[in-house]
């Protein structure tokens, strides 16, 4: 899951990105409008959570922008304005979520993956192949009725190869997909990642690798 957090707040925005990242989350900052915009428009995301009162763009016009012109992208508003006519106004806006500030961050955390689901082309919530199965809402995963341990990227990885299923996904697309923007695009840490997650999948193999075009999971 990829998620644009637009805030202001530079202390608050480098929490939530630290937070979200260690949720498993591929986490791109932007601190106003401005930035915020050209970040949707070069970048696919499927969750943006957006302060209200932005500078460049105010973030009112901005949740218009993103209802209009980015069909696949949800939106949660996280904001300090949080009397009822501020929420209604939010949510008439595009806003498909509305969360006020103070917030506990398990609760925000459970709301953007609620949102994640709720996209027009998202599959199933379990996801099924080669024997295995993924559950993306318990953060759950077996492999012919064994349980397998995880660590969140190895997971996040596995969720992405799982919904591209049987189409390829490169290098990029997973460092897109699963890391985010600041990733290095000649760092290794995907070919170490996709070597755990095999090793954990155990045999045989399920995870090929097409030299040239990617990884995907084959039967």
């Amino acid at each position: 899951m990829r998620v644009l957090v637009v805030e202001d707040a530079r202390s608050l925005a480098a929490i939530l990105a630290e937070g979200l990242r260690d949720q498993g989350m591929a986490v791109d900052v932007a601190h106003d409008g401005l930035e915020a915009a050209a970040k949707l428009d070069l970048n696919a995301y499927d969750v943006v959570v957006l302060d209200r009162d932005l500078p460049g763009i105010h973030g009112d016009a901005l949740c218009q922008m993103i209802a209009e012109r980015h069909e696949r992208v949800m939106t949660l508003m996280l904001t300090a304005a949080g009397a009822p006519g501020d929420r209604v106004s939010g949510l008439a806006l595009g806003a498909d979520d509305y969360l006020t500030k103070p917030f506990h961050f398990p609760e925000l955390v459970l709301r953007i993956r609620a949102l994640a689901r709720r996209q027009p082309s998202v599959r199933a919530h379990t996801l099924r192949a080669a024997g295995l199965e993924l559950d993306p809402i318990r953060r759950t995963v077996t492999r012919d009725g064994r349980h397998l341990d995880l660590s969140v990227k190895e997971f996040a990885l596995l969720e992405a190869l799982l919904r591209a299923c049987p189409g390829h996904l490169s290098t990029e697309d997973l460092l897109e997909q699963v890391w985010d923007e600041h990733a290095d695009p000649f760092t290794n840490t995907v070919t170490v990642t996709i070597g755990r997650l095999r090793r954990k999948l155990g045999q045989p193999p399920i995870i090929t690798t097409t030299p040239g075009i990617g990884y995907r999971i084959t039967d």
